[in-house]
């Protein structure tokens, strides 16, 4: 059966080759018994691929189980898994068969894999090697011949590194490795997908198609999909739902979708598209140094604070007197001169560049000192959490910063 039939049959939608690639192995994996890994973020789809390796497997003919590890409490995963004898436990009023034995000759599906508990993980590297298990409460050992597929949306490697996961196990699970894409990698499906959702849900609520402008089609591309299929199918639904016009603007999209600006992936700065238009990288390293020196004005707020109640010695004032005029003097002369350069004033330009070669050379100047004021920083932060017994919320308010800023100097000075 080749690729197209494959996503006919089993309802995949997408060109992706990083998804052909994903059904391509799955197909090739299905005939043989190899143990078999999936992994991929959460909403991919992942669960369609234990169906393609199991209805294209010798064993078609057989059961097929899928279980979600992570929904079965760790107290009862074991009888589950395994199955237990009548009395091996408190509420054990019979004997019961596990899915293991419910299985043989078929296939099972061990979704969420990495939330199985250590014990169990050892239970399931036995059947694994040998085919053998014990029920829960017994003494007899019961044969399987089960194929295992596993799936994962957590690095099963970190878990072992964690000391979470077994890494003999791990490297039995992983014989194949199958990895679904995150539709971030799928942009060209992308389009595609809300189609064919929102085209369902039309005929599923009796309502118009919904038609998506250009607009609305470059916005659902240029998306993170944290969520991936997952959150695309439910954007459709709320939209199919919702929306009386049906011609949907990329501005009707974005009342529907998270705000994402916090989001905690690292990302590549692109000058074209964050910086203004016709910004060099010397104008970069000026707002760069811009948002520096609000961090510096932070700083003064706290020694100062600190002086006004007597918790900062004069010494120490007289000591960085003129660093803090020159910091002074700079934080006043920065948006005057930017603002001229803005406004083509003549001469602005020799002035920008001279203010941003001063900037460039001050750390030179005053390195050592600026490390001496950090220091100092970190000592009246904490003082003042230990004043407050941690309460970070009074320990900023005294030193007459934010919370937020005061919970990121924390982690920066790494206060425990």
């Amino acid at each position: 059966m080749d690729i197209q039939s494959i996503k006919q049959r089993f309802g995949i939608i997408g060109h992706s080759p990083k998804l052909d690639r994903a059904i391509d192995v799955a197909r090739q994996v299905a005939p043989t018994d190899i143990t078999v890994l999936i992994t991929g973020e959460s909403g991919t789809g992942k669960e369609a691929f234990p169906k393609i390796i199991h209805q294209l497997s010798p064993r078609k003919h057989g059961p097929y189980i899928a279980v979600n590890c992570g929904a079965i409490p760790e107290g009862t995963i074991d009888s589950e898994l395994f199955g237990h004898e009548k009395g091996s436990f408190t509420g054990a009023h019979e004997a019961r068969k596990g899915y293991f034995e419910v299985v043989n000759k078929g296939t099972i599906f061990l979704d969420e894999v990495a939330e199985l508990p250590l014990l169990t993980q050892v239970r399931l590297l036995r059947i694994l090697e040998s085919g053998e298990f014990i029920k829960v409460g017994a003494s007899r050992v019961i044969k399987t011949d089960v194929r295992v597929v596993a799936a994962s949306n957590v690095s099963l490697q970190e878990a072992v590194n964690k000391g979470k996961f077994r890494e003999d196990l791990y490297y039995r699970l992983n014989t194949v490795p199958i990895r679904v894409p995150p539709l971030r990698e799928r942009k060209e499906d992308i389009v595609m997908l809300f189609k064919k959702f929102s085209a369902d849900f039309a005929e599923k609520y009796r309502m118009p198609p919904l038609h998506l402008t250009h607009d609305a089609e470059q916005l659902l591309i240029s998306h993170r999909w944290s969520g991936n299929v997952r959150q695309l199918k439910n954007l459709a639904e709320q939209i199919s739902v919702i929306e009386k016009d049906r011609h949907i603007t990329a501005d009707a999209i974005n009342h529907y979708l998270p705000d994402e600006k916090d989001n905690p992936m690292p990302v590549v700065f692109d000058q074209n598209r964050n910086a203004p238009s016709g910004m060099n990288e010397r104008e970069i390293l000026y707002k760069v140094l811009f948002d520096m020196k609000k961090d510096i004005t932070d700083m003064k707020k706290i020694i100062m604070r600190m002086m006004q109640e007597g918790q900062v010695s004069n010494t120490f004032q007289e000591e960085h007197a003129h660093l803090i005029e020159k910091l002074t003097n700079k934080e006043r002369d920065l948006p005057q001169v930017y603002q001229e350069k803005e406004e083509n004033t003549p001469d602005a330009e020799e002035q920008y560049d001279d203010l941003v070669e001063s900037y460039e050379e001050a750390p030179h100047e005053y390195l050592e000192e600026n490390l001496s004021l950090q220091e100092k920083e970190k000592d009246l932060i904490d003082r003042a959490l230990q004043k407050h017994n941690g309460r970070r919320k009074k320990a900023a308010k005294e030193l007459g910063i934010s919370e937020r800023t005061l919970y990121r100097k924390i982690k920066e000075y790494g206060i425990v």
